[in-house]
């Protein structure tokens, strides 16, 4: 795996999700303790950095109101809504300081909903770059990261799905979709596995 041809997509690594005292952190807080996967998709983020790697941080955020969406939001988003999540300019919207961009990583505009192509130019990006791989961690498993696998597959490139460096609401949510959907749409491996072959060129 080519580092100069791989993209690292990073989902919602938010104060709201991944901090303590975020509107929706203590729902995925137990899967993020197990898995560890803050401080695994830190270790990756500065290693696969320095190997050559696009990284990509792709937060959700909506103004205050949340006019982007309809009247009578349902599903996640209602979730969102109703604990007042990712409101732009705010603390819980912001991206966590462990994961604070760096010189050189891409921010991802414009996300919206779960799939990160779908409302937001990570397409041309990708393709601009020449990118042939692209490994997704983040939040949430079996909603934003499943969305995300599928759409890079559909579009024709080699994904990589992150077992420790993803999380869920549920340790069902978090093992279900790496025994079945993802495997459909994706290679699920540790952030370990991941940079051996990235090392391995």
């Amino acid at each position: 795996m080519n580092p100069k041809r791989t993209a690292l997509v990073l989902i919602e690594y938010q104060n709201d999700f991944v901090s303590e005292g975020g509107a929706l952190h203590a729902g995925v807080a137990p899967v993020m303790k197990r898995t560890d996967m803050l401080a695994n998709t830190v270790n990756l983020v500065a290693k696969a950095r320095a190997l050559g790697v696009a990284i990509m941080h792709a937060p959700i955020t909506f103004a205050p109101g949340y006019i982007e969406l309809g009247e009578q939001p349902y599903g996640i988003l209602k979730g969102v809504v109703d604990h007042q999540a990712f409101l732009e300019n705010t603390w819980g919207g912001a991206i966590c300081d462990q994961m604070t961009p760096q010189p050189g990583d891409i921010r991802i505009a414009g996300k919206r909903g779960l799939d990160c192509f779908w409302s937001t130019n990570l397409d041309f990006i990708l393709r601009s770059k020449g990118i042939e791989h692209v490994a997704v961690a983040g939040l949430l498993t079996n909603c934003c990261v499943e969305s995300t696998v599928r759409s890079a597959y559909e579009k024709g490139f080699k994904v990589v799905s992150l077992t420790d460096c993803t999380a869920a609401t549920s340790e069902q949510e978090q093992r279900f979709p790496f025994e079945s959907d993802l495997l459909f749409f994706s290679r699920p491996l540790s952030s370990h596995q991941l940079l051996e072959e990235l090392a391995r060129g």
